[in-house]
């Protein structure tokens, strides 16, 4: 008898042994589920600190006086008409990393680390709070956009900074109101300073033309060179548009599906704002994993940009 049941008994135990696996990676699917989820790694972190612009340095506040004075539609047709004819260099992502380590941001009140360091900062805790691989990957990138003061910028100005709508009336909660926009020609333009300028409501953000900058420079590389799927082309895009995911700005404008990518840019935003600490990790010790998932999502290991 017990030789006749031998065969059974070693099925069973294929049988358990599979429903273990694919418990296990059941699990690691659901865990990988919570994009929507609120965050877990800042619970104990005390938030208010945060976008403290009233009490910038006033470094913040010129870099903010240029940026709302030079940002008009003319030189965003243009930055886009030159970023169409010509490529500005050929890198890997990791070296692209590596390259925008030597640059300090000088809008942001929050960190004076490099970008490498605020980059790793924000792909781990999203990495620690489960959150599925191609988020993780652009919370490593999101920010890669700012080789762009290497490559011709004129400064700052038109690299970094939250950005806001030009075509139309500028929004009273835009960072430091309407009134610092007052040197801007755009500002007493009878179409542009308009509510809908040369838009019209429901019209979607795709059709919006938002402040050239970091933002919308890499997600135009990503979108046309990767395979992260349209929530994480949001989180790129619109991830320094504050006065649209925080304080509730340019919501006439949007279309229905713009909706659902607000969910995605919320979900994302404090992974790069509240990530920021004294804790830096070893860029060594990262990059195996990272480059991994670099290899993952971006088909070509040389990127155009």
């Amino acid at each position: 008898m017990a030789v006749a049941l031998q065969p059974a008994l070693i099925s069973l135990e294929q049988v358990s042994d599979n429903i273990d696996a694919v418990n296990v990676h059941k699990t690691a699917l659901e865990k990988q589920k919570g994009l929507y989820d609120e965050s877990e790694f800042d619970k104990a972190k005390d938030t208010t600190g945060f976008r403290q612009f009233n009490d910038a340095c006033d470094q913040v506040k010129n870099f903010y006086a240029q940026q709302h004075t030079l940002q008009t539609v003319a030189y965003n047709l243009k930055a886009r008409n030159d970023f169409k004819n010509k490529t500005r260099a050929h890198m890997t992502v990791w070296e692209a990393m590596e390259k925008l380590n030597t640059f300090i941001d000088e809008c942001d009140p929050d960190t004076s680390e490099s970008q490498m360091t605020h980059l790793l900062q924000s792909a781990e805790a999203i990495r620690n709070d489960g959150k599925p691989r191609w988020m993780q990957l652009v919370g490593l990138i999101h920010d890669l956009g700012k080789l762009l003061f290497f490559f011709g910028a004129q400064g700052q100005w038109d690299v970094v900074g939250d950005t806001f709508a030009v075509g139309c009336a500028f929004d009273e909660r835009i960072i430091f109101g309407k009134e610092s926009f007052k040197d801007n020609e755009d500002y007493y333009n009878p179409v542009y300073s308009t509510k809908y300028g040369i838009y019209s409501p429901g019209c979607g953000l795709e059709n919006v033309m938002l402040a050239w900058g970091h933002d919308e420079y890499l997600y135009h590389i990503v979108k046309d060179q990767s395979l992260i799927p349209e929530e994480g082309l949001a989180m790129i895009r619109y991830h320094s548009f504050y006065p649209w995911h925080r304080e509730g700005a340019y919501h006439e404008l949007m279309d229905e599906h713009d909706h659902k990518l607000l969910d995605a840019v919320r979900a994302f935003n404090p992974y790069d704002l509240y990530s920021k600490s004294d804790d830096v990790p070893d860029p060594e010790k990262l990059k195996p994993y990272y480059l991994e998932l670099i290899d993952e999502f971006f088909p070509e290991k040389v990127i155009r940009w």
